[in-house]
């Protein structure tokens, strides 16, 4: 049996979650990090050393970074499966979203988040804000932009970079009281993803 250590809450986690359903993979997922802690303990640390979530524990073989896990469990169990192809052209193109989203897109995601959700209205710095939802608009019209034409991220398969880039954009659409810019692909897009399974079992929920 698959273990994945991490709460439910937690985009990181939630990656992993969805490409779970999308291979139909069952697993146990035991909660760890911010209230129910244990990534701190020797016995989390034992299994990864940099104390954050999500951890993948499948037999004796133990992962963690959550874009690993999912290039893992879709070589080691969606052989089938189009989510991350065999051919070498098609799997660096997903290769660069997934590196991308953590390069750049979490980088500038972050702060808009934190201060959105996790900060109380009266002690956000709203200059601030202004200038991040700026920065991670200009990215999120990037995506936009690769969606012209295609079905999902990279074509007409559904693949690892639409289950990354899809759960970062929920963050996006699920920010309460701020100014999104028209991106129609985006939107088709991601109406299209909220369709699935894994996205409404393990995504779609308020952010917290």
């Amino acid at each position: 049996m698959i273990r994945i250590w991490g709460r439910s809450n937690s985009v990181n986690v939630q990656k992993v979650l969805w490409c779970c359903d999308e291979l139909v993979l069952p697993y146990e997922r035991i909660d760890a990090g911010l209230q129910f802690g244990r990534n701190n303990e020797p016995e989390y640390l034992a299994m990864n050393p940099t104390g954050r979530i999500p951890t993948l524990v499948d037999g004796d073989y133990v992962l963690w970074e959550s874009h690993s896990i999912l290039r893992y469990l879709a070589m080691q169990y969606g052989e089938s499966s189009s989510l991350y192809p065999a051919d070498a052209k098609a799997r660096a193109s997903i290769d660069r979203w997934l590196d991308w989203t953590l390069s750049m897109l979490v980088a500038a995601e972050r702060p808009v988040f934190l201060a959105v959700v996790r900060t109380p209205a009266e002690q956000r710095d709203t200059e601030k804000l202004a200038a991040d939802l700026n920065a991670v608009a200009t990215l999120w019209k990037m995506i936009d932009a690769q969606l012209q034409g295609r079905f999902h991220i990279e074509g007409e398969h559904f693949t690892l970079a639409d289950i990354v880039i899809g759960s970062y954009a929920k963050r996006w659409f699920g920010l309460d009281g701020v100014e999104r810019p028209a991106l129609p692909n985006l939107e088709r897009w991601y109406l299209r993803l909220a369709t699935r399974s894994g996205f409404r079992k393990y995504v779609d929920f308020p952010l917290t």
